[in-house]
């Protein structure tokens, strides 16, 4: 599984949810877009997954350090990540992986974390219902389109428990690509 971190204070809580997905044999990589990185304890997920955490683009001749993924998991997913990956922009690593992933038919899911004023963008309503009719499954709190937000949430805001249950509702049910 990759985990693309965006930038966003959830991020800060990957080392808890690398940990139980690790438990729950998931082989996690993580992928960092390069604001998601200002939030992101390097050497501790590396550590955590025995991969390096990528962010941008390889050298052409050098080798996937990574394995291949069989499931996409964008967590906190922007307003920015949300709307670029809608348009099909490839701009960053995190993105051109997410976009090849749609196109192949793997498994994405996202979990959006803009504050209350960009989640009343149309634009952003409208690329949450273009990713979802490509198959992008969005895991909401309470099942409400997007959890708003602003700020360094407390360890209860974030969806962490959502996100536990979609992946092992994966686990369970063999969903994967």
């Amino acid at each position: 599984m990759y985990v693309v971190a965006c930038g966003g204070y959830p991020a800060e809580s990957l080392p808890t949810l690398v940990e139980r997905a690790v438990a729950d044999r998931w082989d996690v990589c993580v992928i960092a877009t390069p604001k998601g990185l200002d939030f992101l304890d390097v050497p501790h997920l590396r550590e955590l997954t025995g991969h390096p955490v990528r962010y941008d683009y390889k050298q052409p001749d050098d080798p996937d350090v990574l394995p291949p993924a069989d499931v996409f998991l964008i967590a906190p997913a922007t307003f920015n990540t949300i709307n670029k990956l809608a348009a099909g922009i490839s701009d960053t690593l995190a993105l051109g992986l997410l976009n090849e992933a749609i196109g192949a038919g793997i498994q994405v899911i996202a979990v959006p974390w803009p504050n209350k004023a960009l989640a009343q963008r149309l634009p952003f309503r409208r690329s949450v219902e273009s990713l979802r009719s490509e198959g992008v499954t969005f895991v909401l709190k309470h099942d409400s389109l997007p959890v708003p937000a602003s700020g360094r949430p407390g360890a209860e805001a974030f969806p962490w428990n959502e996100v536990h249950q979609e992946l092992a509702r994966i686990r369970r049910d063999g969903a994967l690509s």
